[in-house]
């Protein structure tokens, strides 16, 4: 009996536990979400770190460097060479400076680090070859910004932006993270002469598409090929520009369900090249996203010549994301790419989830 007794304790006591979590279950993950505590803690200690390295009268004076996360700034991006708000790298000193760089390399794979610092890195070229240089392409015009408030728990972002460069990210509740929009440029695409003759920071995300498009058969081909989007008709070169957000629409192009797979391996070379500059835990889980949405539901489509020196352009879409790539301008020596999320960009689609389904998620 009394075996039988503590067997219905147990039982009851599972029971009742079982039924109190349920009632009290923790709030459940976002759809689709990239999720990390760590990398999002980290990220809150180098935004703190930042903010801490500049005196109380500097951040008088910058009155940008810190805004609420519902300015309407948060939703802004750009990769042309204009005046930004924020604090640039050219006010700050040496040691906030190096703050700055650890902020911006928390979100980013030692890869996309090399090619953000090297990218900012070609305005010292610009200047001394410039006959009218603008100000806005130097290597020390880039600007930070924090929204919202950096805490364990709470929702903020930060940007890095300028010419050729713009980082935006986005933390939600301490652990889940949107690294969208993703702009990564370079001119010149390749260096023609001097100490850094033969630099090319985004290499392989040329001679990755140049492949691809390469190693379509002349009935692929007719699909997978198009036509150089006319310039006037788009930003940088660009049909998706600098839009606050971007439309799914019809996806063109060839779709991997018709490509081989050795071209299908090389598609995914090339998305994995444009989603790893980005951290690996990070990167990953995107890239599982992707996965789960179908590769054979991405599209390819090819614009342009397939010799170095030609201009071209091409753009990738999945169910979940866009990438476009252009290189068409400054005799094809001018490389502009993106990557967007349809739903994410600027944690919109967490952002929404926490509004819809627990009332908050939207910080002052």
């Amino acid at each position: 009996m009394k075996s039988n007794l503590n067997t219905f304790v147990i039982i009851a006591f599972s029971i009742t536990t079982s039924t109190f979590a349920m009632a009290h279950d923790p709030i459940k993950a976002p759809p689709h979400s990239i999720d990390s505590p760590k990398i999002a803690s980290e990220m809150v200690e180098c935004a703190k770190r930042f903010l801490n390295g500049i005196d109380t009268d500097r951040k008088a004076k910058w009155l940008n460097v810190q805004l609420h996360f519902k300015d309407a700034e948060r939703g802004n991006f750009h990769f042309f060479p204009i005046p930004r708000r924020g604090v640039s790298l050219k006010e700050l000193t040496a040691g906030q400076r190096q703050l700055a760089y650890s902020l911006m390399s928390s979100a980013l794979s030692h890869s996309g680090n090399q090619k953000a610092l090297t990218i900012m890195s070609l305005g010292d070229l610009l200047r001394e070859a410039d006959e009218n240089p603008n100000k806005f392409r130097d290597s020390d015009q880039y600007y930070f910004t924090i929204f919202g408030v950096p805490t364990p728990k709470g929702t903020w972002s930060y940007r890095v932006e300028g010419f050729h460069l713009s980082l935006n990210v986005t933390i939600v509740k301490g652990r889940y993270i949107s690294v969208t929009p993703s702009f990564f440029g370079a001119i010149p695409a390749v260096v023609a002469d001097g100490p850094r003759k033969g630099l090319e920071v985004l290499k392989l995300e040329t001679q990755l598409g140049r492949g691809l498009a390469s190693s379509l058969t002349p009935e692929q081909r007719k699909i997978g090929y198009g036509e150089v989007p006319v310039f006037e008709e788009t930003v940088g070169g660009l049909l998706t520009g600098n839009q606050r957000k971007i439309d799914r629409g019809t996806p063109r192009g060839l779709p991997a369900a018709e490509m081989t797979d050795p071209q299908r391996e090389i598609l995914m070379m090339l998305i994995r090249e444009h989603i790893n500059r980005i951290r690996k835990d990070l990167a990953d889980q995107d890239l599982a996203r992707i996965e789960k949405a179908g590769i054979k539901r991405i599209h390819f489509i090819w614009a342009g010549g397939l010799k170095p020196g030609e201009p071209h352009h091409y753009m990738i879409q999945g169910p979940t994301f866009l990438i476009e790539y252009d290189c068409t301008q400054d005799d094809a020596n001018h490389v502009h790419c993106v990557y967007r999320d349809f739903d994410n960009d600027f944690g919109d689609a967490l952002l929404e989830h926490y509004h819809n389904h627990h009332g908050h998620g939207h910080e002052h």
